[in-house]
């Protein structure tokens, strides 16, 4: 279990250091897939490995299921705020997939899901970011749940007949503008830093509003990569609307 929450600290040092993420999702015919955000912070364990491995007798090689964890701390969820249990029932359909290598100097996070139709998934990396509801605790057997911040945008995603769409809105044009300003201090940190989605369909596209988005040798694949500072300044750069062939 330390190893695990060790794991969910260094997801978030990632989180405000460095921010190079893959939104990853495979699509079935019947609309079943796979979804997963995963993220390669080698680099950054190049740059401080030892220090961030300091306490912990090995390298981290983890899985956890959310699920599982959930359970096991329902009697400290249950005295929660509704908000806060909101923002961490979000997280159960998923697993984190965690290894962390000095030696190696390896550094990967993945949560994946498995979901019968893309429409319950909702917002994967506004899921992602709910892990900061967890962290270390003084004692090994128990979690600390820090307050939930409210979200200002969402990302909802469709996949009909042979129409797929990824679609981002601002709820909150406020607090929105607010995470932009706080952004500030961090630019330094962020530029050069990229979010990626890289679809899976089961089908060739036949056409992308993406007209920066380049595709696989057998068309079924689109990967589309932009900056992630400007993503938090505005995301709908991401809005993505894919017709597939017949």
């Amino acid at each position: 279990m330390f190893k695990i929450k060790m794991g969910l600290l260094l997801v978030l040092l990632a989180l405000v250091v460095s921010c190079n993420f893959t939104e990853e999702i495979f699509l079935e015919e019947n609309g079943s897939g796979k979804i997963s955000i995963n993220f390669d912070g080698s680099e950054l364990m190049q740059m401080g490995g030892d220090e961030m491995m300091a306490g912990t007798e090995k390298a981290i090689d983890s899985t956890l299921s959310f699920k599982q964890f959930l359970e096991e701390k329902k009697d400290s969820i249950a005295a929660l705020s509704p908000e806060q249990q909101a923002k961490l029932k979000k997280l159960e359909p998923f697993n984190l997939h965690m290894v962390m290598n000095p030696d190696t100097q390896e550094m990967k996070f993945d949560m994946y899901s498995s979901f019968e139709n893309i429409d319950e998934i909702g917002d994967a990396f506004n899921t992602f970011q709910n892990m900061d509801a967890l962290s270390p605790a003084g004692r090994a057997n128990q979690p600390q749940f820090l307050s939930n911040d409210t979200k200002s945008s969402e990302v909802s995603y469709s996949f009909k007949g042979n129409s797929f769409s990824r679609t981002a809105k601002i709820l909150n044009a406020q607090l929105h503008q607010q995470a932009v300003d706080s952004l500030a201090g961090a630019e330094l940190f962020l530029t050069g830093s990229t979010y990626t989605l890289k679809y899976h369909f089961p089908k060739r596209v036949k056409s992308a509003s993406a007209e920066e988005a380049t595709f696989s040798a057998d068309g079924k694949t689109l990967i589309y990569e932009v900056g992630f500072l400007e993503l938090m300044k505005n995301p709908k750069i991401l809005n993505l609307e894919v017709e597939l062939e017949q």
